[in-house]
């Protein structure tokens, strides 16, 4: 076990779902670092043993940055790196030159750069925290784009050279595919006659996330974070689209009441893993796998803790995941195959004698990562003041 403690700042990765080693296998890794007194964030380059190589960036913290940092990311040549600037309302991308120190900023945000290179698609954050996620409460103004203006949110497509910023799959395009479309709109409905006509379910669209490969990218789809004192029922559902966002799939469908959390690509490019209904549990939700276009659903095991799991490059039978605990919180290695826990690490998760609600620096999500060959898992960990990373050693099974 490593850890990479930078002087006064709290750090984290980005996300379980995005790589934060370089793709050039130089042992590089990226972090996001805040100032807990300017509140300002910037991005650093590590090497394998901590050291700082680069550091740039001067980003007010949102919300989000307690959670995600500042989504940053590498360019897949890993002589660039992406990442959000702007505010929830206004979001911006930097896409920062590491040996010229060029930076360009452009409208949009994006979940990390595609591994094939731009362009990318853009979702907003904005509109998640508007709705009242991260134990926000529900504020429509805030959000970029009126909730109820459907056509005009959703997913764009965003490059920096040519500079391009572009809706090509709305919200209520999305709606149009779904196949419990009517079921939905029945529900909009409902909602507009208790809260009025100008109302209506918070759907939007979320979460792009790319397959390892470049080939396959998955989209929520939902309304999951809305405030719960509006009583809308919850729709979340998981759609896959090839590069061009053709060949859409709905892959799996958790609304009206059927559970489940965080899904996302596995190492083989096919099959998505993330916690879905038990079969042998009603009501209860277990680590669950299913193929992008919707077939094969298997559950793995009985963990149920709706952590934040990826299997390795290396061995695809081995999953990391994550969950809090009383104390603190574990990170925990299973096998696919037995669904049984080979390994499980207790890392500090939060400050105080019981882990606080929302998004702030008294605590964390671990959100486990592997890196490209398999043999190392970046997590984020709490030990005190300031938030740093710990690389662990993955079991041999």
């Amino acid at each position: 076990m490593k850890t990479f403690p930078i002087p006064n700042r709290w750090c984290v990765h980005g996300y379980y779902s995005l790589c934060p080693y370089a793709p050039d296998n130089s042992g590089r890794f990226l972090i996001a670092g805040a100032d807990l007194d300017t509140q300002l964030a910037e991005v650093f380059v590590l090497d394998q043993d901590g050291r700082i190589l680069n550091r740039f960036g001067s980003v007010p913290t949102t919300p989000s940055f307690w959670h995600t940092g500042l989504w940053q990311s590498w360019s897949p040549d890993g002589k660039m790196v992406y990442y959000q600037s702007g505010t929830l309302k206004a979001p911006k991308t930097i896409r920062h030159h590491l040996e010229t120190g060029e930076s360009i900023e452009i409208d949009g945000e994006i979940e990390g750069a595609p591994p094939l290179g731009e362009p990318a698609f853009s979702c907003s954050h904005g509109m998640l925290y508007a709705a009242g996620y991260g134990g926000n409460p529900y504020s429509p103004e805030s959000a970029p784009t009126p909730f109820q203006a459907r056509e005009r949110h959703g997913i764009s497509k965003i490059s920096f050279a040519p500079h391009e910023h572009e809706l090509v799959l709305s919200t209520e395009a999305i709606l149009d595919l779904h196949p419990e479309r009517d079921r939905i709109r029945e529900a909009d409905k409902a909602i507009k006659a208790r809260l009025g006509e100008a109302e209506g379910l918070t759907l939007m669209t979320y979460c792009v996330r790319w397959n390892r490969s470049g080939t396959r990218c998955l989209f929520f789809f939902g309304n999951h974070c809305v405030d719960k004192s509006r009583g809308e029922p919850k729709i979340t559902s998981i759609f896959t689209a090839d590069r061009n966002l053709e060949n859409i799939h709905m892959a799996i469908d958790l609304s009206f009441g059927r559970p489940g959390v965080h899904w996302a690509w596995q190492a083989d490019d096919e099959y998505l893993i993330g916690y879905g209904p038990d079969p042998d549990r009603r009501g209860q939700i277990c680590l669950s796998e299913i193929r992008f276009d919707g077939s094969g659903y298997r559950k793995i095991s009985d963990h149920a803790s709706g952590g934040h799991p990826s299997t390795s490059p290396a061995n695809h039978d081995l999953v990391v995941t994550d969950e809090g605990s009383p104390s603190g919180g574990n990170v925990l290695f299973i096998s696919k195959q037995s669904g049984q826990t080979v390994e499980s690490i207790a890392l500090p998760k939060f400050i105080g004698a019981s882990e606080p609600p929302g998004r702030n620096p008294l605590r964390i999500c671990h959100h486990p990562v592997f890196n490209h060959s398999g043999d190392r898992v970046l997590c984020n960990t709490l030990p005190g003041k300031y938030s740093t990373l710990t690389e662990l050693t993955p079991p041999t099974l």
